[in-house]
């Protein structure tokens, strides 16, 4: 019965929506059912963001108001500065939560889009809402604690958001601004605006809050890569070797991983020519890599191997199949 509306209503759809490629507004099924299908994913991924969204900008309200904000502490980035200013003027934070922000939305609709521009607002002015509305109660006064747990509450807020497509600290598109222009990386240029951010709270507030809130920092740091990366990090191993055929059956059979095979051939031979070789790709744990390096050694120690860390992963045969 749902599946019999679900066709009704995407079959109305798409009779108003596109009367040139349906004249007679009777899409073939293949078409209904390829974007029933389109409009089901469309919605789950867009309910997984709000969601993940929504419990981020509690989360970092939580870190706000529940830990740093009462205890006069900062983060690094735009939130840092919006503590900052909240510290020493006494504006309510979720005024400069907006104001601080606002620059790296419009700066972020000419970097990334418009779609991602438009999140980031409706995700920032949550969260300006949520410090407003709200209420948080002061959960320990102990600096060590604030330090530690309004970090990770903020950095869990920052990483969930970013998982929903949207950012709620300004910081990273500022980064990636600066980068393209000056040639520098990311990383780099967050670190400067952070050096500075520190700089200026030790000059205004203290150097023990300037001490403390570095601390809150790594730890919203440390929990924002935790959130994004998870608690897997996962590496892609490439190796060309004679023995392609050996190695492929050891990381299938003792490993427990899927192989990719391509082919491929070498840009330089002592004997000027050119052979095929057998290419192995696969993807592992950091755990993994210690054996894999060892089995390997086994069939042969002059293997070829390059390894490269992997962000994000998704599909494929990702978890290890059992083992008979």
């Amino acid at each position: 019965m749902k599946s019999y509306l679900a066709n009704i209503i995407i079959k109305t759809t798409l009779k108003f929506k596109d009367k040139k490629k349906y004249p007679k507004g009777k899409p073939s099924e293949y078409k209904l059912a390829k974007r029933y299908k389109e409009i089901i994913i469309t919605f789950k991924r867009n309910f997984k963001n709000l969601l993940l969204i929504i419990v981020g900008i509690f989360s970092a309200s939580f870190g706000f108001k529940g830990f740093l904000l009462t205890n006069d502490f900062i983060d690094g980035g735009a939130t840092g500065i919006s503590l900052l200013i909240a510290a020493i003027t006494g504006v309510p934070l979720y005024i400069l939560i907006i104001c601080i922000n606002f620059p790296f939305v419009i700066m972020g609709y000419k970097i990334m889009g418009k779609q991602f521009a438009v999140k980031t607002a409706l995700a920032i002015t949550g969260l300006a809402l949520c410090v407003a509305i709200v209420p948080f109660p002061n959960v320990t006064n102990d600096d060590l604690l604030v330090a530690i747990f309004g970090g990770f509450f903020l950095g869990a807020g920052i990483g969930l958001s970013i998982r929903g497509g949207a950012v709620i600290d300004g910081t990273e598109v500022l980064a990636i601004y600066l980068s393209r222009k000056f040639g520098t990386t990311i990383g780099d240029i967050i670190i400067l605006i952070n050096v500075f951010i520190f700089s200026i709270a030790a000059y205004l507030l203290s150097i023990e809050v300037a001490l403390y809130s570095m601390i809150t920092y790594m730890s919203a740091s440390k929990t924002l890569d935790f959130i994004i990366e998870g608690i897997e990090e996962y590496i892609g191993v490439t190796i060309i070797s004679p023995q392609s055929s050996r190695i492929k059956d050891m990381i299938t059979n003792k490993l427990g991983r899927a192989v990719t095979i391509y082919k491929g051939k070498g840009g330089f031979e002592k004997e000027g020519v050119s052979n095929e070789k057998e290419i192995i790709y696969t993807v592992i744990t950091r755990l993994e890599v210690n054996k894999l390096n060892s089995e390997i050694e086994k069939i042969e120690s002059n293997a070829f191997i390059i390894m490269n860390s992997i962000k994000d992963i998704k599909g494929g045969m990702i978890k290890k199949r059992p083992l008979h």
